[in-house]
């Protein structure tokens, strides 16, 4: 059912884009091309219907764009969207060193790129706009370490081709390294999950556990769709819940997994106030206004100090930065439920009923 559904939106997305295309044919509205790397993480369609809805209230016409995991595709739906005649093309890449490509030649064309949480690794990107990614990492990190600071501890890392994953690893090694430092803890694993997909955490910690005996201590893992497939590992093994893991995202899967005891915590990361940014620099660009004047919040940054590679130093991108939220099960419902964020229904919907928190 969920492929259905799943197959049944990008299909949806795929017609809304046709339909913009088509109407923008003969009249001078703004036209944003929105290009997602994958629907397969659970944020994305999300974040897809909000641009479109943002879209839909303004009077601007969105194309949104799906590419299944594949460079290649995103690449060319890119080049597509610049054809078709966007204004502004924003970014959820695959892979940052590859969607560089597309993002150059668009602004050889005059079309402006916006990386959107995920970083284009070019410096002829008009904006990059993200959470503080290595801030994520230290919070995963922390969150660990406040049930087990000590022992045998795996790293989880995320898709080797998303940068944010080496910005998580940044962080989480600046909370880890002074503990590793003076023998507290030891790494015996540390593994990079592809696509950031929960069934290649499950075969990775499968793995793992039968490396080591199942003596493991803890998980740093690098979001609650990894966190959560490393848990079916650890379930297995009558370790979950007992054996520490963090996640980010604030998911639906994730805080329902914290709330029951399983996943420790988790990153909040309030997508509703990335996107709706996202949508007003994308319209401030097309106008050709100054983006700088219009959010003083943004500071240029080197792009090797983004990608932790030296051979971007010297090459400046305008970013955005917003803040983050560690999680766990003391903040859960003050921080993700009460907001509206995540349902109070399905998050409690397996817990007793005098156990759960009044209803907000």
């Amino acid at each position: 059912m969920k492929r259905i559904l799943l197959s049944a939106l990008i299909l949806l997305f795929a017609v809304t884009g046709l339909f913009a295309q088509g109407q923008g044919q003969g009249d001078d509205r703004i036209v944003i091309g929105v290009s997602f790397s994958d629907f397969a993480t659970e944020r994305w369609p999300n974040e897809a219907a909000l641009f479109t809805k943002l879209g839909q209230e303004n009077g601007v016409q969105v194309i949104v764009q799906v590419a299944n995991q594949d460079p290649k595709l995103q690449n060319d739906q890119i080049e597509n969207m610049v054809l078709q005649g966007a204004d502004v093309i924003v970014v959820i890449a695959q892979d940052g060193d590859a969607a560089a490509t597309a993002a150059e030649a668009a602004a050889r064309e005059g079309v402006p790129v916006i990386a959107y949480d995920r970083l284009v690794k070019t410096d002829k990107i008009a904006a990059y706009l993200s959470f503080d990614n290595v801030e994520v990492g230290r919070a995963q990190a922390r969150g660990v370490l406040k049930v087990k600071d000590r022992g045998r501890f795996v790293l989880l890392g995320g898709s080797p081709t998303d940068n944010n994953a080496i910005l998580f690893r940044k962080g989480q090694m600046e909370v880890l390294q002074p503990y590793i430092d003076k023998g507290q803890i030891e790494i015996v694993a540390d593994q990079w999950v592809e696509n950031w997909d929960p069934a290649n955490a499950l075969k990775i910690m499968e793995n793992i556990l039968t490396a080591t005996d199942n003596k493991i201590d803890a998980v740093v893992a690098s979001n609650d769709g990894t966190a959560l497939g490393a848990l079916q590992a650890l379930k297995a093994q009558g370790l979950a819940g007992k054996v520490p893991i963090s996640g980010q995202d604030a998911t639906l899967a994730g805080c329902k997994s914290i709330v029951e005891g399983e996943l420790t915590m988790t990153v909040f990361k309030d997508i509703r106030k990335l996107t709706p940014l996202a949508f007003d620099l994308a319209l401030a660009l097309a106008r050709g206004e100054d983006i700088r004047q219009k959010y003083p919040e943004i500071k240029d940054y080197d792009l090797a100090d983004l990608t932790l590679d030296e051979s971007f130093r010297g090459k400046k991108v305008a970013c955005y930065f917003l803040p983050v939220v560690e999680v766990d099960k003391t903040n859960v419902y003050e921080e993700v439920i009460k907001s509206g964020f995540q349902p109070y229904d399905e998050v409690y919907r397996d817990i007793p009923e005098d156990q759960r928190p009044p209803r907000p």
